[in-house]
């Protein structure tokens, strides 16, 4: 599975990193950006639990 977040949506709320800190982070704009290029399998799950609740619909999954 690979995970996107779009630049131009994110607004930096950080409900993905609370979900999966393992794959989000907040960079030093405060805004989130994908630590891994291919996700784990037990993070899978987490993820698409990310991108469903993200506010401004910036993640987007894959695989």
């Amino acid at each position: 599975m690979k995970v996107t977040v779009d630049d131009d949506r994110c607004r930096g709320h950080g409900v993905c990193c609370g979900i999966c800190p393992e794959v989000f982070d907040l960079n030093d704009d405060g805004y989130s950006t994908v630590l891994l290029p291919e996700i784990p399998a037990e993070h899978e799950q987490a993820v698409r639990r990310a991108a469903a609740l993200c506010p401004e619909h910036a993640i987007t999954t894959a695989g």
